[in-house]
């Protein structure tokens, strides 16, 4: 057995679904219909979205389970993998599963900002849970694309596939931003955590070993994708994360400079930058100074 389960196109995966393929760039697939398998590692050429519409185990991301609610949205981008090896564990699939080739949007308004909506790339954790209300909606944006791929391919079809397509996306961004309100209070604990974790990493030779810390290895170090978390950063803050971390290092680049003793060369290194020119450059832009005018100005006499 293949240590992954690959699928290159959606007609692909309608066979291995028992789904007939109506179009060949888009389906919505029952898995309910589809025979007992044993459980995979699996990755897809193509966007992949499963509304879960009861508790079950049949889908995990690397080794981990996904929090299983009724009504819970989990988004693949092309290229993610999915599940585990598990010789002769056999499940049923439950729920819907829509899965549209990057093909589909060449050429079309969604194809142009389909980067946007990062939570294709968000983790295991991540997922969309939706209440009663959102689950109506997402099912009516379900209904709506079936019947474009149901109905006769015309010159009218991409269009309105893709504009449900998009529609559907908008309301998960939505959905989405309800989410980080309705788990302020978790998300106020990973700020706090991610000030304490960038006050440990400067006081470390980290910056030192490594470098300046990066946005990927703050959101690994707190259990979060790069995404989830850059996200939650920009709705908790009104900046991104690079620009918080940014924020951080200049704040501690002004204490250094205080000391008459350091040399901006020292500064910059303490700080983790690999050249001196990098960090007079970035304190340009954020100050509006240059290191030595900021110390001068500090320090008149």
């Amino acid at each position: 057995m293949e240590d992954i389960l690959r699928f290159n196109t959606i007609q692909e995966y309608n066979a291995f679904n028992k789904h007939e393929t109506l179009h060949p760039l888009v389906s919505i697939v029952d898995l309910s219909k589809a025979d007992p398998r044993e459980l995979r590692r699996m990755a897809y050429e193509f966007y992949v979205v499963f509304l879960k519409e009861i508790k079950c185990g049949d889908l995990r991301y690397g080794l981990n389970y996904y929090d299983y609610e009724e009504g819970t949205l989990i988004f693949l981008a092309p290229g993610q993998v999915i599940g585990e090896n598990k010789k002769d564990n056999y499940y049923q699939p439950q729920g819907l599963a829509l899965v549209f080739h990057p093909d589909l949007l060449f050429g079309t308004s969604l194809g142009k900002h389909i980067d946007q909506y990062t939570f294709f790339s968000y983790g295991v954790t991540e997922a969309l849970h939706l209440s009663k209300q959102e689950r109506n909606i997402i099912s009516d944006c379900f209904s709506k694309i079936e019947y474009e791929i149901t109905e006769r391919i015309d010159k009218h079809s991409k269009r309105l596939i893709t504009a449900n397509i998009e529609l559907f996306l908008e309301y998960c961004v939505r959905f989405y931003d309800r989410q980080f309100i309705t788990r302020e209070t978790a998300n106020k604990g990973i700020l706090e955590k991610f000030e304490t974790l960038l006050n440990e990493y400067f006081k470390s030779d980290k910056p030192q070993q490594i470098g300046l810390p990066t946005v990927a290895y703050c959101a690994d170090a707190l259990h979060t994708s790069a995404n989830y978390f850059g996200d939650l950063i920009k709705k908790e803050t009104g900046k991104t994360a690079q620009e918080y971390i940014q924020v951080k290092i200049i704040n501690m680049a002004k204490e250094l400079i205080s000391d008459q003793d350091k040399s901006f060369s020292e500064i910059a290194y303490e700080l983790g930058f690999k050249y001196p020119q990098h960090f007079t450059r970035l304190f340009k832009q954020r100050v509006g100074q240059t290191p030595n005018e900021y110390r001068v100005l500090q320090n008149p006499n």
